[in-house]
Parts: C-alpha cells; structure tokens; sequence
C-alpha cells in the first residue's frame, strides 16, 4: 500500500441511498488509508468533518450535483453552507445545457459565483462532465474554469453514463496547462487504471474503490 498514492484519492461515496453506516465506513476507512479528502453529498459534511478533524484528511463536498443545472444563487449558497460545515474543497457541475447552447459567459460566470464564495475556504473543482460534451466543447469548459480562477477542473459526476477517460485526461491537461489541477472521476477501479490516469496528467482521483486500488484488487466502485 502507498501512502504517496493514496494523496491522490478522494475517497467517494456519493449514491443517494447512502446511509450513515455507509458513510461511518468511508470516514474510518479515510482514516486508516490518509486518503486526500473523502467525498460527499453536502448533508454529510459536518458529520465527516467532525469525524476527521484531528486529521490530515479533507472533507469535500459536491455543489449542484450531479446535474449542474440548479441556479448559481444555489450553488453559492450550498457552497457557502458547505464551508461553513466544514468542507475545504468543493466540486461543483458546470451548467452543461449552457455550455452546449455556446452560452460561454454564463458558464463563466456560474463556475466565477462559486470560485469566489469559496475563495480562501475551499479549493474549487469544476465538474464538465467530459461524458456529454465534445472536445471543442471540452476544451472551452476546460477555458472558462481556468479562466474563472477555478483550483482543478474534473472530468464526470459518475451519473451521467461515461466515466474518465486517458484521453480526455490528456486533453484537459493540455488545455489548462501545469499549473491547473486534474481530476478524474468515474470508473476508475484498480491500481492499473489510477496509474494511468496520473500519467495521462490527473492530480486527483475520485473513486469509491480506493482501497481495492491501494491494495492492487480490481475494485467494484461505481464512481
């Protein structure tokens, strides 16, 4: 098992028949393993939060999830609420209607919101849900995070039938360059594939497998 490794994993459970027992496992697991953060709905988080605190593992959060299309006012307030609960990063759904209807400057606009109600709280990821889009349109999610001062940018929420990818991995790395964070979520299962996705340019993981992905085992986690 690697430590080094498991920094890169947002230890995730975001189904929504989780139950606290469920996410009593996730926290423990998180616990023994030093993932990155555990990754959660937003009703968990103070939970998780005072679970971890005497930690070095984060408590993430997702904000308008999964579908992204909840107004921005929404979104800052959940991540507002969030933060307040605990959570030091957020992974937030771009509004991909928009997007697709070349509305770039709402998007921009909507990922900004919440870039600054968490600003100097949380890191902020932005989903683009690569699974949706084409690469023109990939690349200009990927702009307008970069753009609206976003912390990474995130493949998928894991609910809309496509999962991360090597290539859009390597196209989203390409497109916001060094700097930026990646992550990639959705379908990563075991060690070959979390390996992989970090060549391909992914600085985070998000997977519910993490501890069949430490442990070499081909994980069953959906996400």
């Amino acid at each position: 098992m690697s430590k080094e490794l498991a920094k890169y994993i947002d230890h995730t459970q975001l189904k929504p028949d989780t139950t606290k027992e469920k996410i009593k496992q996730i926290v423990d697991e998180a616990r023994e393993y030093e993932f990155a953060s555990v990754c959660v709905n937003p009703h968990w988080v103070a939970y998780c939060f005072d679970q971890l605190k005497d930690t070095s593992v984060k408590v993430c959060t997702v904000i308008g999830f999964p579908l992204g299309a909840t107004s921005t006012a929404s979104k800052v307030f959940e991540t507002k609420q969030a933060i307040q609960d605990g959570a030091t990063e957020v992974d937030m759904v771009i509004n991909v209607g928009e997007l697709k209807s070349g509305n770039d400057q709402f998007v921009k606009e909507d990922i900004q919101a919440v870039v600054n109600a968490a600003k100097d709280s949380a890191l902020t990821k932005v989903i683009i849900e690569t699974s949706l889009l084409t690469n023109d349109e990939k690349v200009r999610a990927c702009q307008l995070a970069k753009e609206a001062d976003a912390d990474f940018v995130k493949t998928s929420t894991g609910f809309s039938g496509g999962g991360a990818t090597l290539s859009d991995v390597k196209l989203m790395r390409e497109t916001v360059g060094p700097a930026m964070g990646v992550k990639a979520s959705g379908g990563v299962r075991d060690l070959e594939a979390t390996n992989a996705m970090i060549e391909a340019g992914a600085t985070r993981i998000g997977a519910s497998a993490g501890i069949d992905i430490l442990n070499g085992n081909k994980g069953s986690g959906e996400y």
